[in-house]
């Protein structure tokens, strides 16, 4: 038995194309020919909202956050920019807000500067700053810091002293003092105010554990 030489590699070897057209014929393979990619589809803009839906849209966002406590203007005005509600609008509505008086910077600042004082004992240049912040005008807000009884801004500050000193008993009069003075700074105290009140404070406190 004699082997056959083999012979050369068909011509479709390494291509599936040409050896389906081997074994079934050219004529049943088709020439897909040319892929070629679609237009990408032309995006209709999107039909502007009636300016009713959009003052609508605004009047329930100044409903709400009114709702949930008393604002500045400033603040609704800031609201109503973050959802991106157009300025003719947002001072349309602020106005008519304003004018029916559900906003009043000038009450705002008194209710703010009463509550800020008492619950977190804050004085009144941290309060100013806040106002300040809040948008209130600076007359508007000197009328309601004017309110502040100075008793009870001493008040207030001995009261945070004290509660502090509660937990300083292992330290040394003049850490506790630096550390008392850097609390009350940032309640908004003077200088002259807090030093008073520490070191009366520090005394009183020395004399009780004799």
């Amino acid at each position: 038995m004699t082997s056959e030489t083999p012979g050369p590699p068909p011509s479709w070897l390494g291509d599936v194309g040409l050896g389906v057209k081997a074994w079934v014929g050219d004529e049943f393979v088709a020439d897909p020919g040319p892929r070629t990619s679609r237009a990408p589809r032309e995006r209709k803009p999107k039909p502007p909202i009636p300016a009713e839906e959009v003052r609508g849209v605004a009047k329930g966002i100044i409903l709400e956050q009114l709702a949930l406590r008393a604002r500045s203007r400033k603040e609704l005005a800031d609201k109503l920019v973050a959802k991106e509600i157009p300025d003719e609008v947002a001072t349309e509505l602020l106005d008519r807000f304003e004018q029916a008086g559900f906003i009043d910077d000038a009450e705002f600042a008194r209710m703010w500067v009463g509550s800020r004082q008492r619950t977190k004992k804050l004085a009144r240049r941290a309060l100013a700053q806040e106002l300040r912040l809040k948008g209130i005008d600076a007359e508007v807000a000197r009328t309601a810091l004017d309110d502040l009884d100075p008793a009870d801004e001493e008040s207030a500050a001995r009261e945070l002293v004290q509660r502090k000193l509660r937990s300083m008993s292992r330290l040394d009069d003049v850490t506790k003092t630096r550390r008392l003075l850097g609390m009350l700074a940032r309640k908004g105290y003077s200088g002259s105010m807090a030093m008073s009140v520490i070191k009366s404070e520090i005394a009183d406190m020395s004399e009780s554990d004799l």
